[in-house]
C-alpha cells in the first residue's frame, strides 16, 4: 500500500495485523515529509502497534507524497484518489479503479518496491517507539484533535 495519508480505522489496522500473523508480507509506504500537520501527525500514533506486527513502514523522503495505491498478491491493484484516512473515507468524494490484471498489478507492484528501496527510509521498530516524548504527545494529541472533529460531523471510524 502506499497512501499520502494514512490513517487507517480499527478494522483495516486489525485485518493488516492478522495478515502479518498468517506469514503475509505487508508493506507501507506512507508520507515521510508531511504537508498538513495534524494529518501528519495524527497518522503516527497507529505505527507502532503495526510495526511491532511485522509490518513494514517506508516512509517517502525525496518529497510529498500523493500516492494512493495498493497491491495484493501480486494479481489485485487499485488506483485512484482515496487516502486511508477518514476524512478522505468519511467526508470527501474519492474515486478508485480497480483492477485484477496481474501484469498491471505486478508492475506497479515493481515500482512500489524500486520506491521502498531507494526513497523510502524503513522505520525501526524500536527506534521509533524511542521518539522523544514531546514528539509522542504531540502525536497523540494530533489523533485525538482528527477523531475529536469526526465525532463533531456524526461519524465513528
Amino acid at each position: 500500500i502506499a497512501n499520502a495519508y494514512f490513517i487507517p480505522g480499527r478494522r483495516l489496522r486489525r485485518a493488516l495485523v492478522l495478515a502479518t500473523q498468517r506469514g503475509v508480507r505487508v508493506r507501507l509506504l506512507l508520507q515521510g515529509k508531511y504537508e498538513h500537520f495534524l494529518q501528519y501527525h495524527a497518522a503516527r500514533p497507529v505505527y507502532h502497534r503495526l510495526l511491532a506486527a511485522g509490518v513494514e513502514i517506508h516512509e517517502y523522503a525525496p518529497s510529498a507524497l500523493h500516492a494512493k495505491v495498493a497491491v495484493v498478491d501480486g494479481r489485485w491493484a487499485t488506483v485512484g484518489s482515496t487516502n486511508l484516512d477518514p476524512l478522505s473515507l468519511l467526508l470527501a468524494r474519492e474515486a478508485n479503479i480497480v483492477t485484477t490484471d496481474a501484469t498491471f498489478a505486478r508492475s506497479l507492484r515493481d515500482r512500489l518496491d524500486a520506491l521502498m528501496r531507494t526513497a523510502g527510509n524503513k522505520l525501526d521498530t524500536a527506534r521509533f517507539a524511542g521518539r522523544p516524548w514531546h514528539q509522542r504527545v504531540l502525536d497523540r494529541m494530533a489523533f485525538g484533535v482528527m477523531r475529536a472533529v469526526l465525532f463533531l460531523t456524526g461519524h465513528r471510524y
